[in-house]
């Protein structure tokens, strides 16, 4: 298991019942479920970071050639 800094989670009663629900579901922990969301989540804003970078890049690719 991979170690980590540790700290409570505390989630409003309607989102813990929901993870719970797909924990016994999947049957995983509602930890694993925790770590994965922030994880996928925190991959999405970095691609979205990067779609808005190369769209610059592209549509700007004038005007950075000219300042170089």
């Amino acid at each position: 298991m991979v170690r980590g800094l540790e700290w409570p989670l505390r989630l409003p009663e309607d989102l813990d019942a929901k993870l719970t629900e797909r924990a016994r579901r999947e049957g995983r922990s509602k930890q694993e479920l925790a770590i994965e969301a922030i994880s996928d989540a925190q991959h999405r804003a970095e691609l979205e970071v990067d779609d808005v970078l190369a769209e610059l890049m592209d549509s700007d690719a004038e005007i950075l050639d000219y300042l170089k």
